[in-house]
């Protein structure tokens, strides 16, 4: 992350966000001599009810204490979502703080244990979409899904991963929002500076994306995807706290298509998956030291 973004977090956002507010959207006549992709700033400040001084003060990181009400009428004017909006507020509200130290993410023994038993693709990932521990079938639905891989890099630099999506599209500007939104505050916390920093290099779709600076939550939900052996699955995905990591599991409807075609997976899968998580530790001490320790996949 560019370290003037993280000094101004506040502007950046709300300058992203005014650039995909179209003047037809707003309720503007559009002109023709227009050098911005989205509204004017004194256009925002007319909308909002405030002065075009004090909204440039804002984006350029002069005033970073705006009242809740000129937030709310910033949110109205800008279209945000209750999930965009709660992110404004907490813009807004974060304060500077001293850097965190590094923790390594623990996955419990007990989580081991019900990926063991689990007969559905299932895993556990991190904050940055690392993956810290997987049962046989999740490897067997993706190879990018064993330990040490980083589920955003592989969506955006692995062709295999990439083919594997069917709406390949939406799925990267989720996983791009849903990881702005873990961020929030956290913008020195040497994972994400590392991630984010390599995606940015590497990949223009990351690029695009993170300077939209969309924010999203990724939960519960259903998605299609391209197996190279059983062909195309349905599958729902529902992600599951556990202490300070994530439980991510995939299943079909029951006696579906996609049901046959998961059961012919797991009869298929090779021996050698079965050790996707046995080499995990015993106990409640880290998968590995830490995820960004992790080993990546080589960019192709």
């Amino acid at each position: 992350m560019k370290d003037e973004e993280s000094d101004n977090r506040l502007g950046g956002y709300l300058r992203a966000r005014r650039e995909l507010v179209s003047p037809a959207q707003a309720g503007l006549p559009a002109g023709g001599n227009r050098r911005v992709p989205g509204l004017r700033r004194e256009e925002v400040a007319l909308l909002a009810g405030i002065s075009a001084d004090y909204y440039l003060r804002l984006e350029r990181g002069r005033d970073k204490n705006p009242s809740p009400q000129v937030l709310d009428a910033l949110a109205r004017v800008l279209r945000l979502d209750d999930v965009e909006r709660t992110y404004l507020l907490g813009l807004a509200a974060a304060r500077p703080r001293a850097p965190r130290r590094k923790r390594p993410e623990h996955v419990p023994a007990r989580v081991h244990q019900l990926l063991a038993h689990l007969q559905i693709p299932a895993f556990v990932e991190g904050r940055a979409f690392d993956v810290l521990a997987s049962n046989p079938m999740a490897v067997a639905l993706s190879p990018r899904l064993r330990p040490g891989q980083n589920r955003l890099r592989s969506l955006l630099l692995d062709p295999e991963e990439q083919a594997f999506h069917q709406d390949w599209t939406k799925a990267t500007a989720d996983f791009v929002a849903a990881l702005r939104t873990t961020i929030g505050d956290d913008t020195d916390n040497p994972r994400f500076v590392e991630l984010v920093g390599e995606l940015a290099l590497s990949s223009e779709r990351f690029r695009t994306l993170w300077a939209r600076h969309d924010v999203r939550t990724m939960d519960g939900g259903t998605t299609t995807v391209h197996h190279p052996v059983v062909g195309e699955l349905r599958l729902h995905r529902d992600k599951l706290p556990v202490d300070d990591v994530i439980l991510v599991v995939y299943y079909p409807d029951k006696d579906s298509d996609s049901d046959e075609k998961l059961r012919l997976l797991a009869a298929l899968a090779p021996a050698e998956s079965a050790g996707a998580a046995d080499d995990s530790p015993a106990d409640d001490s880290p998968a590995d030291d830490s995820p960004a320790d992790a080993p990546h996949p080589k960019t192709p």
